[in-house]
């Protein structure tokens, strides 16, 4: 057996087999330093992302400015699709010393095992990210788990796991930058070329796939699930009939249903037409990466909650007749509730709210992820 394994071992390619003369450190490292910004990048805006989905963030958001959460996310979805081919060509570039030999001595094969782990950790960990955010992006789901959850998790893994691997190699980094240039043989393609078209095929990739959210260029994006078409401009995500209400919705008895402190109020979708009309111009942000901004109007949040007695400021629980999934409840913190644009609306770019647009009534508020701008509201209960 061992000499079976000593004959498989001799026969495997070694990294002097591999002649191509563009594999050089200085690539390997400028590429490297892209990924880790686009990795750092998705990180940051995907931990933002993460806490404006909890029901009780770890700190109030802020509601200002609008768009902040739509430029997040847009920029999550769009670092995290670059990636993809700079992580491929990053890993063209070392492919060779997969077959390095570990070295003799005992302490030295220790340490080079630990290397290999670590970047099998990191490597895994980040084509799961990558697979796993294409695929939320496609709105497709082939696995049981939750993609909100797993994904937030996982972004700790490898962003611990990428730190660890710039340490390690820290030294083998800096010369690369620093050191002389590596001359390609003659008639090779130069690292130039090599990055120029590397960076060529993350800007269409972005563009092709991450960018409907951006006016202008919205129609180059022939690869992103939502265009922005849809009843007042704004895509659906998901339908009355998919989400099993459109009974519910258009039942003429209809009523709001709204909780406060020892008392509670109904209203029919007539009562809140006949309340006070607030307008905002707000955009509906998707962590898919899509976004649109419409017109809405409808009864603001703060004024709903007066009519049971409670004080300004305090958190709604937002219920739809939507009978579950992640999108069936939705919770608006105090300073979310009492922004004068947060409101029940009842239109959509001057017409009455389309049935898969969330009527009789939806939330629309700043600042807020798409899944938590619940549409066919019948229950707000204000909390303590």
């Amino acid at each position: 057996m061992a000499d079976a394994l000593g004959r498989l071992v001799d026969r495997a390619p070694s990294p002097e087999d591999f002649t191509s003369s563009i594999r050089t450190r200085q690539l390997t490292a400028r590429v490297g330093a892209w990924l880790g910004v686009c990795f750092l990048v998705a990180f940051l805006t995907g931990v933002w992302s993460h806490v404006a989905q909890l029901p009780n963030p770890w700190v109030p958001l802020p509601t200002r400015p609008v768009w902040l959460y739509r430029v997040s996310q847009g920029v999550h979805v769009a670092a995290g699709t670059a990636a993809v081919p700079l992580l491929l060509v990053k890993l063209w570039s070392v492919f060779p010393q997969l077959f390095r030999r570990p070295p003799a001595a005992a302490r030295a094969r220790l340490l080079d095992a630990a290397e290999r782990v670590s970047i099998l950790v990191l490597v895994s960990s980040a084509s799961f990210q990558l697979v796993t955010g294409l695929a939320n992006s496609a709105q497709w789901y082939p696995w049981s788990f939750s993609f909100r959850s797993t994904h937030f998790a996982v972004g700790w893994v490898t962003t611990g796991s990428l730190l660890v691997h710039i340490a390690v190699k820290l030294p083998i980094i800096r010369d690369a930058w620093l050191g002389p240039e590596v001359v390609p043989e003659r008639g090779a393609i130069s690292r130039r070329s090599v990055l120029a078209a590397t960076w060529a095929a993350a800007g269409v990739a972005v563009v092709s796939s991450a960018a409907s959210g951006v006016p202008g260029i919205r129609h180059l994006s022939v690869l992103a699930t939502r265009s922005g078409t849809g009843p007042g401009g704004i895509p659906i995500n998901k339908s009355a009939a998919a989400a099993g209400v459109t009974a519910a919705a258009t039942d003429p008895t209809f009523t709001l249903t709204i909780v406060g402190p020892g008392t509670q109020r109904q209203l029919t979708r007539a009562d809140l037409e006949a309340m006070p009309q607030t307008t905002a111009t707000l955009p509906i942000a998707c962590v898919e990466g899509w976004s649109a901004t419409g017109t809405w109007s409808g009864v603001r949040i703060s004024e709903l909650v007066a009519l049971v007695n409670a004080p300004t400021g305090s958190a709604v629980l937002v219920e739809s007749l939507q009978r579950g999934g992640a999108s069936s409840r939705s919770r608006l913190p105090g300073n979310v509730a009492a922004d004068p644009q947060a409101i029940l609306a009842l239109t959509l770019a001057g017409r009455r709210l389309s049935l898969d647009h969330g009527y009789p009534c939806r939330i629309i508020a700043p600042n807020r992820p798409g899944a938590l701008q619940t549409k066919w509201v019948n229950r707000l209960e204000v909390q303590p």
